[in-house]
Parts: structure tokens; sequence; C-alpha cells
């Protein structure tokens, strides 16, 4: 596998080397400008404007991911699913479940803390009309194959927020050597497959769709149903 010029050993050292990227012109233009012509609501805040890491322990138990920051969201604020509509879901449902300090998370010191569980992207940085090109999520997939790498030890379940999400964490476990189910299964809310890790330990990945408000305006993915699913991967160990 090739990496970004370095496989990183530490979650910080990793997190810091993500900030820095500029490897895809296109996002880089896009994130950029966004942060200079701003939405109107948020004109007199700073925007973030660079790519997003991740956020929570590095022992996490559960690993969520999802596709990419959104241009309003983590693109204004600097932390991954915070500052807009698909935030607010998640982190309450995270906070029924026991898995976050508080219900929101508006930015990046509300004194919101992840217990057990951390949240990435597959993409680090906000795309035009939130669609990265292929050759974009392949560049991307680098730091989201080592950022697996390190939570892989002490990570139990994975929930994948939306198809891409579901498909790039069963490309990555299978490129780190892990044994998944063949055909790879299909995503769907509510779908969970076991994978052997190279340390012979079973895990578990689930899928969710993702609490875009194309998703949550049309009453495709419910709270009851978004709870339900969080509760299940971080107890669901058989």
């Amino acid at each position: 596998m090739e990496w970004l010029g370095h496989l990183y050993k530490k979650l910080e050292l990793l997190d810091k080397a993500i900030i820095k990227c500029h490897q895809c012109p296109r996002l880089v233009e896009w994130r950029e400008e966004v942060a200079i012509t701003k939405r109107k609501s948020y004109e007199n805040e700073k925007y973030w404007g660079k790519p997003v890491p991740g956020f929570g322990p590095s022992n996490a138990r559960i690993i969520i991911l999802g596709l990419a920051p959104g241009a309003h969201g983590a693109n204004r604020t600097g932390r991954v699913f915070t500052g807009d509509s698909s935030g607010d879901w998640l982190y309450r449902a995270l906070h029924k479940a026991g898995l976050a300090k508080i219900a929101t998370s508006n930015s990046a010191d509300d004194g919101q803390v992840l217990i057990d569980t951390r949240i990435l992207c597959a993409v680090r940085c906000a795309p035009p009309d939130n669609k990265p090109t292929t050759e974009e999520k392949a560049t991307c997939s680098d730091f989201f194959t080592n950022e697996i790498s390190l939570l892989l030890p002490t990570a139990k379940s994975f929930l994948a927020l939306g198809k891409l999400a579901w498909d790039s964490i069963a490309v990555t476990l299978k490129d780190l050597g892990c044994e998944i189910p063949t055909p790879r299964p299909k995503f769907g809310h509510g779908e969970k497959f076991f994978f052997i890790a190279p340390d012979g330990v079973r895990r578990q990945v689930f899928g969710s769709y993702h609490p875009s408000q194309q998703n949550t305006f049309t009453g495709k993915l419910t709270e009851k149903m978004l709870d339900s699913i969080i509760k299940r991967a971080a107890a669901d160990q058989s």
C-alpha cells in the first residue's frame, strides 16, 4: 500500500498531517472559498477552512464513519459532524446512548467529549455538492486506512453512516489483512457483518443511513432508527 509519504504511528501526528494536507486542488479551492464567502448566518464567524481530523479518544471501542465534512458545518467549526443538522442528530443520539457528554455539538470549544467513541470521515475536506471525485476519495483513503489501523486494536464496532463509508471501511479492513465476508455485504440501514482482524478477534460493522437533511427531512431516517442502530453498535458484541 502506498501512503502519503509516511505511516503515522500516533493519532496526534496523523491529525496534524491531515490538517496540513493540500493534495487535492479542487477540494482545497472549494473549502477555502467557502471559508471566505461564508453563509450569511455565519458571516461574523471565522471558518476553519482546512481538512477535518477525527474526534474522540484514541482507544475508542466504537468508530463512527461519515462521508465528508459539511461546507458550513465541520468546514466552519473544525470538528467533524459539528455545526450542522447532521451533527445535531448524531450527537443527540450518542448522548442518549451514553457516548457523548452533552447532546449538542456546536463548536470545537463547547465542552463536548466523546466516551469510548471516535468519529471520522472517509474524505477530510468539504467537497462541492457533497460529492468527492473517485480520485479524491482514493487520495484521502491513505489517511483513512492509517487511522483505522491505529484504532483497530481497541475497536469493537464500526458504524458506517452511508454507503460510501460502508464501502470505504470494507475495502480498508481487507487492505489491513482482515477477513471479511465474500461477497462483500451490501449496504443498508441496520445491516451488519462480522470480520476477523489479524489479531484473531472478531469485530463487527453496522450500516446506517446518513443523518443528512435529505434523509431526515423525508423520514428515510428517523430519530428512533438512529438511536437504535447506535445502541446496537455500542452494546451488541456477539
